[in-house]
């Protein structure tokens, strides 16, 4: 039974577009507020999706498109998670259930979905940039759009947003930074821009003169552009002498404003018809809270209500599936609990992950040892480096990534660590199709672009034994150079996983299954959806051998050439793309050795997947379980089975 379609109140069901919004009373706004707020609780209560972040920016979502002329002028949000009352506003509230869901609008800005989002995002600290870019091109060309980038603390850590920062100073363009500061990214934000801010927020001598600067600047907005000039200038004074530290970003000729209460609409509105006719490149500092306004979010685990699934919106009670058994592990906390136990074993052992210690289950390493395991922020290109760094003075560090992050510390993946082969051992979560958040986090490239960097080893485990067994193995003395672990999002398939490590000889494969007709070369997870269609195609008399390959670099030469000895079709599956993937390895092998057998490669197609459930993806990419029957049958020119006629 499908989830009812929430009806909006009486305000919000009359915005179709910003436009419409603007033709309300300032006096009304606090009303469309609680009403966009309460549709958000609805929705993301029955649906699911990203909760906190959204219920945070409420009152400035609709300030901003209340003073401002979206989409001429133009709004970037940084990451996206916060972009739900930016949707519903901007055309999508009737669409809105489907959020996230097969077919259905994205999670994230998404330019092709709407005029209104001016850039798409999903990944951390590029809305200064991109915001930067914009201004910098219609000051080009000459006209007069307002640009405006909300970026959280979390993702001001990002090292791209510092270097959009630099040039942002000095661009002389119209544009406006909203620091939305709330101390929490998906986890509680580290390190020392987290205390900066907060001297800033804390200040208390500095905020009773910021205020009455404000009220000052207030009443002589009458009097022109010249009484705000001579206003700011004053306030900026007062920053520098009251406040030592708010003077890094005017030091780098951004003007600052702020802190102010995020969540008192009149005031933002206020404040941003007051900075919308200040020229140049401009800082909002606004204090905000996640889950503002739903008091199990607000005082709960903002970790947890980043994003909850369904909940029971009255109690605040999260759904849970029903108990049916013992149930196999995330692959996420295997690792958690795993990295543990080798610590405990080898102290040469350190874990670092940028900002996803609850995502990446590090946190438990966290907890119990916290002098060897670091959140290091928003920051992979630094996670990376921080961890040759370790190498090079002979420990051993686990450098824990979303395969999708991953992509952001390429350069130094090869650079810092590959080309000095350093043993660093890369454990990329969320390898392959990562479901609802869709194209920006999907884990599709890591096996094309690992597989090409001299030095590296490429693995990934078919199950939970399998991964304890590749980081047991990677951390070994002996293992002189970096190592790569994919593992998927969600559950591995073994509730009887804690077993006994056992090293794994590097590039040796293993046979699962005995076959005739064909064979079927797997990598890591994918392999169980080999396993799944075995006795589909035995029941259609297809006699297929299943091989367990485990590594992608360096490729066991000594089955392949069993193999393809034995067999003239073969079908390979893999959960990445198949440009330059496994699939392509194992066809290079064929062409270099002088084989020759029709192969069939499935995997994520050359295109960009969009969002939807991971089986949804899977299906419709053509390497689950059906599609590998499907695969089988075409090569071997078999008719479809009479039962999946009926």
């Amino acid at each position: 039974m499908s989830a009812p379609i929430i009806t909006p109140g009486p305000l919000l069901s009359q915005i179709n577009s910003p436009e419409d919004l603007r033709k309300l009373s300032k006096d009304q706004l606090q009303d469309l507020v609680g009403e966009l707020r309460q549709f958000i609780i609805d929705n993301v209560s029955l649906h699911g999706g990203h909760f906190g972040a959204s219920l945070g920016v409420v009152e400035m979502t609709v300030a901003l498109h209340y003073v401002f002329n979206t989409p001429f002028d133009q709004l970037v949000w940084d990451v996206g998670h916060q972009a739900y009352g930016h949707k519903i506003l901007t055309g999508r509230r009737d669409l809105f259930h489907t959020n996230r869901k097969y077919g259905g609008i994205s999670g994230f800005p998404k330019r092709e979905e709407s005029e209104y989002d001016s850039f798409g995002v999903g990944h951390s600290s590029t809305s200064i940039s991109a915001a930067l870019g914009m201004a910098v091109a219609n000051k080009y060309k000459g006209e007069k759009r307002q640009h405006i980038a909300v970026i959280g603390d979390g993702a001001m850590t990002g090292g791209i947003a510092f270097e959009g920062l630099n040039q942002a100073g000095v661009s002389g363009t119209d544009m406006l930074i909203i620091l939305n500061d709330n101390c929490m990214s998906i986890d509680p934000n580290v390190g020392a821009l987290k205390e900066y801010l907060t001297d800033i927020t804390t200040s208390r001598t500095f905020n009773k003169a910021k205020d009455e600067i404000w009220n000052l600047l207030g009443k002589l907005s009458n009097f022109g552009r010249s009484a705000r000039e001579i206003v700011s200038r004053v306030e900026n004074a007062m920053k520098g002498a009251l406040v030592k530290q708010s003077n890094f970003f005017e030091a780098l000729n951004l003007r600052y404003f702020g802190p102010i209460d995020g969540h008192d609409i009149n005031h933002m509105v206020r404040i941003l018809e007051d900075l919308k006719d200040i020229p140049g490149p401009k800082l909002l500092h606004t204090l905000t809270v996640k889950g503002k306004g739903y008091k199990p979010a607000e005082e709960g685990n903002p970790t947890i209500w980043h994003a909850p699934g369904k909940f029971d919106k009255i109690t605040g009670e999260l759904y849970k599936s029903a108990d049916s058994g013992p149930k196999a592990p995330k692959y996420q906390d295997v690792f958690g609990k795993t990295i543990i136990e080798l610590a405990r074993q080898n102290d040469k052992i350190m874990g670092i992950t940028p900002a996803m210690p609850t995502g990446s289950s590090l946190r438990f390493m966290i907890e119990e040892m916290p002098d060897r395991a670091f959140d290091v922020g928003i920051a992979e290109q630094h996670a990376v480096t921080f961890s040759a760094g370790l190498a090079t003075q002979g420990l051993r560090p686990f450098c824990n990534i979303y395969s999708s992050f991953i992509q952001r510390g390429y350069d130094q993946v090869i650079h810092d660590v590959a080309i000095q082969r350093l043993p660093v051992i890369f454990c990329l979560d969320r390898a392959g199709v990562a479901g609802s958040d869709g194209a920006t986090h999907h884990g599709a490239y890591d096996i094309a672009f690992m597989r090409c960097v001299p030095n590296m080893i490429v693995s990934a485990p078919m199950n939970e034994e399998e991964l304890r067994n590749l980081m047991y193995t990677a951390q070994l003395d002996k293992i002189d150079q970096p190592f790569s672990i994919r593992y998927p999002r969600g559950a591995g398939v073994m509730p009887d996983w804690k077993r006994p490590f056992k090293e794994i000889e590097i590039g040796r494969g293993r046979q699962l299954a005995e076959g005739n007709d064909l064979a079927i070369l797997s990598i890591g997870h994918a392999g169980n959806f080999v396993s799944e269609a075995l006795p589909e195609l035995i029941s259609e008399d297809i006699s297929a051998a299943h091989f367990d390959m485990r590594f992608v670099k360096p490729l066991d030469e000594e089955l392949l050439h069993k193999v393809f000895a034995k067999f003239k079709k073969v079908i390979t599956v893999e959960d990445g793309v198949l440009m330059g993937g496994f699939g392509s390895a194992v066809l290079e092998f064929m062409a270099d050795h002088k084989y020759t057998a029709e192969i069939r490669r499935l995997g994520i197609p050359d295109y960009v997947v969009q969002h939807g459930s991971q089986e949804e993806l899977w299906r419709e990419c053509g390497y689950d379980a059906k599609g590998i029957v499907q695969a089988a049958r075409a090569l071997l020119r078999k008719k479809i089975s009479v039962k999946e006629k009926g």
